[in-house]
């Protein structure tokens, strides 16, 4: 006979974020249940660092915020943290988390690939403000971009002289300045 595993109770989004306000480490909150978040590669981290640098030398005097892996972003009861994403508002709203992104990036591993594709796309789909999902290869030159209308069709991105355009606000990179 095998004993059950235990599971930790579902937790509200009230107690996840006071919960997260006293860890050392990231969860994110899906159908009330805590995720850990696990570190990244150096190949990982300098790409969506060169996004979030681009993009905020771009941004710089506009109403529009970059940021970079350690914000969360909510969606109905349940909170992400994407690598990078933009906001624009007078507003600045809760200081733990965001509601409005315009766009958010994820820089895919090997380990969470099919959920950023799968379940975390679906859930950022549901915001009503996101322009562009862009999921964003590590281990190839390959960048997707999603839009709004039909979020299942996408742009892929290959070339060293593509460019990654962002309409919604106004931004362009090559692909050879973000995997460079």
């Amino acid at each position: 006979m095998h004993a059950q595993p235990e599971s930790l109770p579902r937790m509200s989004p009230h107690d996840y974020l006071a919960f997260e306000l006293e860890q050392l480490v990231r969860h994110e909150l899906v159908d009330g249940y805590l995720y850990g978040m696990t570190g990244a590669s150096d190949r990982h981290e300098e790409i969506a660092l060169n996004l979030a640098s681009a993009l905020r030398t771009h941004l710089k005097g506009a109403p529009c915020r970059v940021y970079k892996g350690d914000l969360k972003i909510r969606v109905a009861d349940e909170f992400y943290y994407p690598d990078v994403f933009v906001r624009c508002g007078a507003q600045r709203g809760d200081p733990y988390f965001k509601t409005d992104p315009i766009m958010i990036a994820e820089v895919l591993s090997p380990g969470t690939q099919r959920y950023d594709r799968g379940d975390k796309r679906f859930a950022y789909f549901q915001l009503p403000t996101l322009r562009d999902y862009l999921l964003i290869a590590q281990d190839q030159m390959l960048v997707e971009i999603y839009t709004p209308g039909d979020f299942r069709q996408c742009q892929r991105l290959q070339q060293p002289d593509d460019l990654l355009r962002l309409d919604s606000i106004g931004f362009s990179m090559s692909l050879a300045e973000l995997y460079e």
